[in-house]
């Protein structure tokens, strides 16, 4: 339970210290053990290592100028030619993209969520800049890098969103 509270976004990385490719399948493994509707898997990644890519999609990013400082990213895509069941594809990536900022923490990899869609003054140009078929929706961005950087911890257990049976009855 402490390894799940303990994560947070990272927004500081150092900039000299590559992420091993094998580090990366790791994660992406862990992206695809993600539950999904049916099991219907209707995802693509996209690894992104070169840095004109990722300074081009620094610029489709409005809270992302440290796009510029990682060596590495994962664009999270849904592929509605693998789609089974209708709009589950959002979920699906938005579960596989939470397991790989957990699996980066397990390896003292430092990432954050980027979210794109539903954006589509984000979707659209992160299409291009990444080549993608009109098939594929990008949801999600991973920036990833090691630390340089120690947020501050904060717990966000909230009693007043808890409900017990229908809203507005709180739990004790």
């Amino acid at each position: 339970m402490d390894f799940i509270l303990s994560r947070q976004s990272i927004r500081k990385y150092r900039k000299d210290v590559p992420i091993p490719r094998e580090d990366i399948f790791d994660l992406l493994k862990a992206a695809m053990q993600a539950p999904s509707a049916g099991n219907e898997q209707a995802w693509q990644f996209i690894v992104i290592e070169d840095k004109k890519v990722l300074n081009e999609l620094e610029k489709t990013q409005p809270y992302a100028p440290f796009l510029k400082d990682v060596n590495s990213a994962i664009l999270v895509c849904g592929d509605l030619k693998l789609e089974q069941f209708k709009n589950f594809w959002s979920i699906d990536c938005s579960a596989a993209t939470e397991n790989i900022l957990l699996a980066a923490h397990s390896k003292g990899i430092g990432a954050i969520w980027l979210g794109i869609y539903p954006m589509m003054e984000r979707v659209e140009p992160t299409k291009k800049i990444c080549k993608l078929p009109d098939h594929c929706i990008p949801i999600s961005l991973i920036p990833l890098g090691y630390p340089d950087e120690k947020p501050v911890q904060q717990l966000r257990f909230d009693t007043d969103r808890i409900h017990l049976n229908f809203f507005n009855n709180k739990i004790n």
